[in-house]
């Protein structure tokens, strides 16, 4: 099935009619695979992306370029930071990564603006979008600020087991602790903890999680 079928059938029923025909006129698809940079820091925005199929990471980068977690986008969804950028006609102040092969339709900042003041059911799907992403980037800063290393990976663990509908993970420490903005070692420790306290089960370069 194609992006633009996919996107007829999620969003028939919230756009208007005329609005579904304008994005469907104006939109493009692409497709990535696994760990495709899809946006960097930096890159002039000049399309705003809907997942379609699959799900990307959005990470943001310090001053030394050790870069952190922010949140997953999943299919049927599209990115805040992002849309903040179309609107301001800014670079882009993220990084998204493709977490698994996905396909994205994207659509021209020059509509998204015009679309603000003519369809109200895009104005509500945006301010929503804000609104929830707001909430995930305060839980990320709540967890960095307020608890310690072992609750942060344990939650991590949990969305990415969400975010892939399997509660086995394949990754290597190196990228964990890349994500967590923390050291290898670090999080070997933490995963070890884990591991004694019956919450996940670890091997070479996999994770299982025995609760969720």
């Amino acid at each position: 099935m194609s992006s633009i079928q996919i996107f007829k059938e999620r969003f028939q029923g919230l756009f208007e009619d005329a609005l579904m025909e304008e994005i469907i006129a104006s939109a493009s698809s692409k497709s990535f695979r696994t760990d495709d940079i899809i946006i960097d820091i930096n890159d002039p925005i000049e399309a705003l992306p809907f997942i379609m199929s699959g799900s990307i990471k959005v990470l943001t980068e310090d001053e030394d370029g050790k870069e952190m977690l922010l949140y997953y986008l999943e299919s049927g969804e599209t990115c805040a930071v992002t849309m903040n950028c179309c609107s301001h006609q800014s670079r882009s102040k993220i990084r998204a990564v493709a977490e698994s092969e996905c396909d994205i339709l994207f659509i021209p900042t020059s509509k998204v603006e015009n679309w603000m003041a003519n369809y109200k059911s895009w104005r509500d799907f945006i301010l929503e979008t804000y609104d929830y992403r707001l909430h995930e980037m305060l839980r990320a800063i709540d967890s960095l600020a307020f608890h310690n290393m072992q609750e942060r990976l344990y939650q991590y663990l949990r969305d990415k087991a969400m975010v892939k509908g399997s509660t086995s993970l394949e990754y290597t420490q190196s990228e964990i602790a890349n994500d967590l903005h923390s050291s290898r070692v670090v999080i070997s420790r933490m995963v070890k903890k884990l591991e004694e306290e019956g919450l996940i089960k670890h091997s070479r370069n996999n994770i299982e999680l025995l609760q969720m």
